[in-house]
């Protein structure tokens, strides 16, 4: 199986900074409006940049229909496809694809069906204000790692105290 289409919204401007601070997180989404797939037979995922204020949807990945018969060979493409994401949230998601998805640091997120984006997206955004999870802090880390390290350079180019 192999990605259908792939739709990335191209901006200008704020973009580059934007994304130096939020992080991407897909939804497994018929219709872009709720999260109310299975992650292995998803028809498509909606990909966002978040961040604590602001969400933008910058890419959209469709898959042909798929049935929810066991067959692995299906979920490299998906996996594939959300490359540089922290999670996916999904209605369901089998552990074979989860033991898959973690090695990659994506965090599976299973909503109930029918959660509206907007919902789980406020969700992830009141997270990321209040403190985070520990997996959302490790994965913020890893998308953002300088911010840890910044005394490490300093002390690199010969700086004490």
């Amino acid at each position: 199986m192999t990605v259908e289409r792939r739709f990335r919204i191209l901006s200008c401007c704020n973009e580059a900074k934007r994304m130096s601070t939020a992080v991407k997180v897909a939804f497994a989404t018929s219709n872009l409006k709720q999260v109310d797939q299975h992650f292995g037979a998803a028809e498509s995922f909606a990909i966002y940049a978040i961040d604590q204020e602001q969400a933008s949807l910058i890419e959209v990945v469709q898959f042909g229909q798929l049935d929810r018969d066991g067959n692995e060979d299906k979920l490299a493409a998906k996996i594939d496809a959300l490359k540089g994401c922290i999670a996916i949230y999904c209605q369901a998601i089998g552990a074979s694809a989860v033991n898959q998805l973690r090695p990659k640091g994506i965090q599976p997120v299973k909503v109930s069906a029918g959660t509206p984006l907007t919902q789980a997206i406020c969700g992830l955004q009141t997270e990321m204000r209040e403190g985070p999870s520990a997996w959302l802090a490790r994965a913020i880390e890893s998308q953002h790692p300088t911010h840890g390290q910044r005394f490490d350079a300093m002390e690199a180019e010969g700086w004490s105290e």
